[in-house]
């Protein structure tokens, strides 16, 4: 063991000496990356004793419905509303779906992008209760430039947009455990985004915190800027504020679509997000069972922003530390990131809200974008409504081959979006585009042979059909 501990300090030395030089980051990135590895090659990690989770009660994941409503006065309401930020975590790219750029100004509907929904969302709140919430987006430097450029043409709105960076941590080569930049890969390659954990010590580091709370400002609504489900709800607020909640994290019922989603758990005494890298081997299809986590993780998270500063202050957020192998140009490199809904076990009178379904409306991938540009969803001040004509609580479940992937192509196969308010089930592979008005039921899969061009015609009605090729139709 002291060999190992001997070799450890070894590699930090190293990295740490290679690190000084690095001149494209600042000194409070740099003592942050260090600190990261280094509790990384400590092995600090705590085993989960599986034997001692216990499932959270009801004061511990509150059910949304018994939630008390927020006041009816006005001035009451402004109130509340003038305690809030909303933060949106912008570092994603949309390279998954062939998009160059910050993935939150890839179009979503009616030719708003995510970026422009939040803002109107928010603009209609300030308006509505005469309160002043502002926007902050946490950017990475693949998202920096392209979102300045971006929020200049909000600049007539009724929002104060702030934008920082999270921190840029260099990608560490397996090998010899020397950062990457430091073997002369100078381009953007060369580094990384430590996760959205990295949001708390980021909004200090920034000045943004303390900007804040000179404000009068006491919480902040995170969220992915691609969930557009994650909308303010007062009621939440109102509840945090009450109850002097320091930490809350919404959760939903799982389906089958979930089981890798982390969920909350009782730990010797205090609320624990439980991942499912932190689940044993032999316990692994337990935690994906539904009957006994019942719960997930919306990344939806309402957190004090006088705890965020006294935590990282005392440098008290030691987050579960998650290992990213990748390669870049041939070499094995590794990252090490965090995840801000870990940070729960951290924060006094931290508590779960087990929300509706509908607050948790990610868009993932082009078969996300086929729903929420269908007849499913309509547009009312900036939030994504459900049709109350769609009688199942779930959606319909949508697989699209590779032929989708890419936002282009995907855009490029269908004349309109079709009518999918009662289907079941979607399933489409191969050659395959679509004309306006098509009506799709029940379960449907449409799968075209290898060189064959298969076209649903305009105003095609398919209900429970297995399509091979025109013939079927």
């Amino acid at each position: 063991m002291a060999a190992a501990a001997v070799a450890a300090d070894s590699k930090i030395d190293n990295l740490r000496d290679a690190v000084a030089k690095l001149g494209e980051i600042s000194e409070n990135e740099k003592a942050g990356f260090i600190s990261l590895v280094s509790r990384y090659l400590s092995g600090e990690a705590e085993q989960i004793e599986w034997s001692k989770i216990q499932t959270p009660t009801d004061e511990v994941v509150v059910p949304y419905d018994t939630l008390a409503p927020p006041p009816e006065d006005l001035d009451a309401m402004k109130a509340l509303l003038d305690k809030l930020v909303v933060l949106k975590l912008n570092g994603g790219l949309g390279t998954t779906m062939g998009c160059t750029g910050p993935k939150s100004v890839i179009e979503v509907r009616n030719g708003f992008t995510f970026l422009d929904l939040i803002v109107i969302q928010i603009e209609s709140l300030n308006k509505k209760y005469g309160c002043s919430v502002p926007l902050l987006l946490m950017n990475s430097f693949n998202t920096h430039d392209d979102t300045q450029k971006i929020v200049e043409k909000y600049s007539n709105s009724n929002i104060e947009i702030h934008t920082f960076n999270q921190s840029q941590y260099p990608r560490i080569v397996t090998e010899d455990f020397l950062p990457l930049p430091s073997k002369g890969q100078t381009g953007k390659d060369g580094w990384y985004p430590p996760g959205h954990g990295d949001v708390f010590p980021s909004l200090n580091n920034s000045g943004k915190l303390d900007t804040l709370l000179s404000q009068g400002k006491e919480y902040v609504f995170v969220a992915n800027s691609d969930n557009l489900g994650a909308i303010v709800d007062i009621k939440i607020l109102n509840h945090l504020i009450t109850n002097q909640n320091e930490y809350c994290m919404e959760v939903t019922p799982k389906t089958l679509a979930d089981v890798k989603g982390g969920t909350l758990i009782s730990y010797e005494g205090r609320v624990q997000l439980l991942e499912i890298a932190q689940v044993p081997d032999e316990h692994v299809n337990e935690f994906k069972s539904i009957e006994k986590f019942k719960i997930f993780n919306t990344n939806n998270l309402w957190v004090n922003l006088k705890a965020i500063k006294r935590l990282v202050d005392a440098e008290a957020l030691k987050m579960e530390i998650i290992p990213n192998p990748k390669e870049v140009d041939g070499v094995k490199v590794l990252q090490l990131e965090t995840a801000a809904g870990a940070a729960i076990r951290f924060f006094e009178k931290a508590i779960g809200i087990n929300v509706p379904r509908s607050r948790f409306l990610p868009v993932k991938a082009t078969s996300d974008l086929l729903l929420v540009q269908s007849d499913l969803y309509t547009l009312v001040d900036g939030y994504v409504i459900r049709n109350p004509a769609r009688v199942k609580p779930s959606n319909p479940s949508i697989e699209l081959g590779p032929e989708f992937k890419k936002v282009a192509n995907f855009l490029a196969r269908f004349k309109s979006i079709p009518s999918i308010v009662e289907l079941d089930s979607l399933k489409v592979s191969g050659d395959v585009s679509f004309g306006s008005g098509v009506v799709l039921k029940g379960n449907v899969t449409i799968a075209a042979k290898a060189g064959v061009k298969l076209e649903i015609p305009d105003g095609a009605v398919l209900e429970n059909k297995d399509i091979n090729g025109p013939e079927d139709l």
